[in-house]
């Protein structure tokens, strides 16, 4: 009898021993089970790593794996408010400060204007809402319970936009000015312009009032990365169905401000009925294109007034005509296809020489530029400076000019060794010892802290895009970003970025959030980062673990996911959990 007792205590112990371990895996409070990670770094063999780069820590004693909950920050984290809430972008939703403008002739309503302070309230999830279908699937289909917008899908059924199929939002490619599709909309443009070669000369580009960015969308495969922007407007979360997709955009509007991109940054714009008034304001909008356009670099307006004569269409040509000539802008193309649809094709000047043999100067030559100058920077009524040197020549052909750099940008020495260092984080750390990041889940990035873009020039060879963000208050990088071939915003993360939730898959940042904490509230930020990013999606950051902890115990408190390795990284996973919604 002694022995049976024995053999049930021993079962019964090893059942309660069993719960324990089931309940310290799956409860809120527990991390998940991530990979064994060696507890040293040794570098891959075949990488190519510089020696004076200090990766992780050499040291052959046991570091920290770390699978813990936060113990030492405690925030009570409410859901935002309001019908609007699981879409919310508090600096283009503030309602009140919208109401008390004087006027909305120029687009005020729908430029920034965030609240003070920065919220810290938590964007529901739709009802219903699944992990993303994945790419390269996404780009022609997506679930709509996650984006559940019905509008544009009547508003524009006649256009071929977007329509709903069961449980999917498909993506035909079609489009205003799209009516045999993008494939041969595209293909109309490469006859009207053989010089166009796509992929090589042609690499970054900005679609400007966008839709659903299928015209971006079809770019990617001739490697080509277009910058989608549009509104957020009464075509209904268009830039969030964009994301969705797994498609670079960005929400900004051609209004009072500059678009907060670098001067002398795209090699290609494209325009089609995208319902700007370009001579508006003294030619203010255009300006503006001219600004963000490369020397030498192409506009493509595909809108009624290049191939319709009534009255109207034939007054804003003729407006145009004058404008485009008074900025030195050339007609290098103008045809119309058998769908009636067609386009004009205009060319920034690669010299000043033209500027100085105008009749008139007006509009004048800009007298400066600033650094970070695009930020809350009102538009001007001026020409902007073209950059020294052998313009016509510069950048290469990519893929060249990822690896290249103007030596009046950064010193050569120090491009090389950014590039380098970031080639060997990222393939011996990221993509191999951080195996806690499934990287086939992984399509819409951000950089929070770009540089010179070496993390995303490391990552080029994946199927995702970043976008890289160069902050404020640091060293204006920007321009080197896209002189590589890569796209990119400025932005103050004391603020929130305009984009919709949920639309990116992992932010990154490196040596920066720690900085962050000294001008604004780390709290803000991380209830940004973790409206931004996806159910299921990452945080990945490199900091001293004086930040970590704090990181740790704040994204815990979000009930993430968190593991920290080396003492110098750290990965938060992102979870469903949301604050229970309060009692009516």
């Amino acid at each position: 009898m002694a022995i049976s007792v024995q053999h049930v205590v021993v079962l019964l112990l090893s059942t309660l021993l069993i719960a324990i371990t089931v309940f310290l895996f799956t409860s809120d409070n527990a991390r998940f089970p991530f990979p064994s990670l060696s507890t040293d770094y040794t570098p891959n063999p075949k990488s190519s790593i510089p020696q004076n780069v200090d990766i992780v820590s050499s040291d052959p004693t046991p570091q920290k794996n770390k699978l813990k909950a936060s113990q030492e920050v405690e925030l009570k984290w409410d859901l935002c408010k309001g019908a609007q809430s699981v879409d919310y972008i508090p600096c283009l939703d503030n309602y009140d400060a919208i109401k008390q403008l004087k006027t909305r002739r120029h687009m005020e309503h729908r430029e920034r204007h965030c609240p003070e302070p920065t919220p810290k309230c938590l964007v529901p999830l739709p009802d219903n809402y699944k992990p993303p279908v994945p790419w390269p699937k996404s780009r022609d289909m997506v679930w709509y319970d996650n984006v559940p917008h019905p509008k544009l899908v009547e508003y524009k059924k006649e256009q071929n936009w977007v329509n709903k199929t069961g449980e999917f939002l498909v993506f035909p490619g079609g489009g205003t000015q799209f009516k045999f599709g993008v494939t041969h909309y595209v293909e109309f443009i490469e006859k009207a312009l053989p010089v166009i070669k796509w992929g090589r000369n042609i690499r970054v580009v900005l679609d400007v009032g966008c839709g659903v960015a299928s015209f971006g969308g079809y770019l990617l495969d001739k490697d080509v990365i277009t910058m989608s922007f549009a509104p957020k407007d009464e075509h209904e979360a268009q830039i969030q169905f964009a994301l969705e997709r797994g498609i670079p955009a960005t929400l900004s509007v051609i209004g009072t401000q500059q678009l907060t991109f670098p001067s002398n940054a795209f090699d290609l714009i494209h325009c089609a009925r995208c319902r700007v008034h370009w001579d508006a304001d003294g030619g203010k909008p255009l300006l503006e294109l001219n600004r963000v356009l490369r020397p030498g670099g192409f506009f493509i307006w595909s809108a009624t007034p290049v191939y319709r004569e009534n009255d109207r269409d034939s007054k804003i040509w003729e407006a145009m005509v004058s404008l485009t000539k008074s900025i030195c802008w050339k007609v290098v193309a103008k045809t119309v296809d058998s769908s009636g649809i067609g386009l004009v094709v205009y060319q920034k000047p690669t010299s000043e020489a033209c500027y100085k043999k105008r009749s008139t100067q007006e509009p004048p030559l800009c007298v400066k530029e600033e650094a970070n100058a695009s930020w809350y920077a009102p538009l001007r009524q001026c020409i902007s400076k073209l950059p020294s040197g052998n313009v016509k020549n510069w950048p290469e052909q990519w893929p060249k000019r990822l690896a290249s750099v103007k030596s009046s940008s950064v010193e050569a020495k120090t491009f090389k060794k950014d590039t380098e260092k970031w080639s060997a984080i990222v393939s011996d750390v990221y993509l191999q010892r951080l195996a806690v990041v499934n990287w086939s889940s992984v399509r819409n990035v951000m950089d929070m802290n770009a540089g010179f873009g070496g993390f995303a020039a490391a990552l080029i060879n994946k199927p995702l895009w970043v976008m890289n963000v160069v902050p404020v208050e640091k060293p204006d990088t920007l321009s080197i970003v896209y002189d590589r071939g890569l796209i990119g915003v400025y932005h103050d993360w004391c603020e929130s970025l305009n984009t919709y939730p949920r639309t990116y898959d992992l932010l990154h940042s490196s040596f920066y959030l720690g900085d962050l904490s000294q001008r604004c509230d780390i709290v803000q930020v991380a209830a940004e980062i973790d409206r931004i990013v996806r159910p299921g999606g990452y945080l990945v950051v490199q900091d001293t673990m004086e930040t970590i902890n704090k990181l740790e115990s704040i994204f815990g408190s979000l009930h993430w996911s968190t593991k920290i390795y080396q003492d110098r990284f750290l990965v938060g996973v992102k979870g469903f959990w949301r604050p229970a919604k309060p009692e009516l």
